[in-house]
């Protein structure tokens, strides 16, 4: 059999199916991630020819890949966010990221080290790793796309979902650099915490929003503002601009040594801000969300190949309970924990705090920080991250769909009952609480 005729072959059932699964399957205990991960594993396990994706063998090609879908994920993020940033109205972002982020990489790290005997600069590298939710796997429980709406009605569990995944993905840097710092000293001496705090915590933090929105800023005017109009771009619906949004972003704050994937979400929510109700957002946002889904596809497909070909070889029963204990328990305490007192209601307090996907940033992060320095035990590391994201890919592949179509039939009950007004739900357009004793069981806002 020709190989390259297989590969092509292969690769356009593969981006047929991309286009048409999500339609098929959005209220089914399945997911597109599920089924490319299960698609990774069969070929790798029966096509003996295709080579091994081991990923610390190849941690560079790990690395640019991951980080490629990562900013682009992180671009369609803040694209699709109707709501202003502000205190109150991003109320329930700053609760995950302050309260619930910390104490899931202090269970973390005391879980990598405890139970999986990790040295100190693995166990902090472990909880930096499995810091960032995923704005890649989780599009069944995230906002799906602008709208010309004030944001207000937009539904809080997609709202909150999207916005904590947009911004702990560079949050989760710091706590890497600061596991690297420990692995290349050895020892955790005390000159390292000064220059962390100030350089890695903040000159990069500061870069890294200073950046995103100045470009997004000056972007936003040459989209929607400038004088001439063959140069207002948003008047000629080109979507790849996106990408070059995206680039530009990244490449600029790594320039000056800031965090990428923090310019890359600031960007765009900056650019959101610049025209909110105009058309050429949802250009933007179908672009880049098509360029994600082929590239995620890729990382699956390798993900479950590396499944295949051993990527689980050195697993113990203790790396599968901290990865059980850690999705089914740590992530859902710590989110609940995080939105006490938060205006969400306990049903959606509950699908928050359950709903916090791992994926490809956390395969990033890892085949980074390996690249810097040397780790212990970075196999039991890479088993470890992988448990995580393949029980993630499944656990909340299986539950998102159905869950989400739960709150969303509550929801039109509600309004329904209430004598409605309020616009149809598409994928999160409905009104973020209900009154108190409503359906949902929400509480007042």
């Amino acid at each position: 059999m020709d190989p390259t005729g297989l590969t092509y072959a292969a690769a356009g059932l593969a981006a047929l199916l991309a286009a048409v699964l999500p339609r098929l399957i959005s209220r089914a205990p399945v997911s597109m991630p599920m089924i490319f991960l299960g698609a990774g594993v069969v070929a790798f396990a029966t096509i003996e020819w295709l080579p091994n994706p081991d990923p610390l063998a190849h941690g560079g090609v790990v690395e640019h890949v991951t980080e490629a879908c990562v900013i682009i994920s992180l671009m369609g993020a803040g694209l699709a966010l109707d709501r202003p940033v502000g205190l109150r109205r991003w109320g329930s972002t700053w609760r995950l990221l302050g309260i619930t982020m910390p104490l899931t990489m202090l269970a973390a790290a005391s879980l990598g080290g405890w139970a999986l005997g990790l040295p100190v600069a693995s166990a902090i590298l472990l909880a930096a790793v499995l810091a960032p939710t995923d704005p890649v796997l989780a599009s069944e429980v995230q906002v799906a796309e602008p709208s010309d709406a004030e944001g207000e009605d937009e539904d809080e569990v997609r709202f909150a979902l999207t916005s904590e995944a947009g911004l702990n993905d560079g949050l989760a840097f710091p706590f890497t650099y600061a596991a690297i710092a420990v692995a290349m000293a050895g020892t955790a001496p005390a000159g390292w915490l000064g220059r962390w705090l100030a350089v890695d915590v903040l000159w990069r933090l500061g870069v890294g929003v200073g950046v995103g929105l100045v470009l997004g800023w000056l972007l936003g005017k040459l989209f929607f503002s400038v004088s001439s109009e063959r140069l207002r771009l948003a008047e000629h619906g080109e979507g790849f601009v996106a990408l070059a949004c995206t680039f530009a972003a990244y490449g600029v704050a790594e320039l000056a040594e800031g965090y990428g994937f923090v310019a890359v979400f600031v960007c765009a929510c900056t650019i959101r801000a610049a025209e909110r109700d105009h058309g050429y957002h949802k250009v933007l946002h179908q672009y880049v969300e098509q360029l994600e889904r082929l590239v995620t596809i890729v990382i699956l497909v390798l993900l479950g190949g590396a499944v295949a070909r051993g990527l689980f070889a050195d697993v113990t029963w203790g790396h599968v309970l901290v990865a059980a204990v850690f999705l089914l328990l740590v992530r859902p305490l710590a989110g609940w924990a995080g939105m006490v007192g938060s205006k969400a209601g306990p049903r959606e307090r509950a699908v928050i705090a359950f709903f916090g996907v791992r994926g490809v940033g956390s395969l990033y992060y890892l085949a980074y920080a390996l690249g810097q320095a040397s780790f212990g035990q970075p196999r039991s590391l890479w088993a470890i991250t992988g448990l995580v994201v393949v029980g993630s890919v499944v656990v909340h592949g299986m539950t998102a769909g159905p869950a989400m179509a739960l709150l969303d039939d509550r929801r039109r009950a509600y309004l329904r009952r209430a004598g409605g007004g309020q616009r149809a739900p598409q994928t999160g357009a409905m009104p973020p609480t209900l009154p108190t004793g409503g359906p949902a069981g929400q509480g007042p806002q």
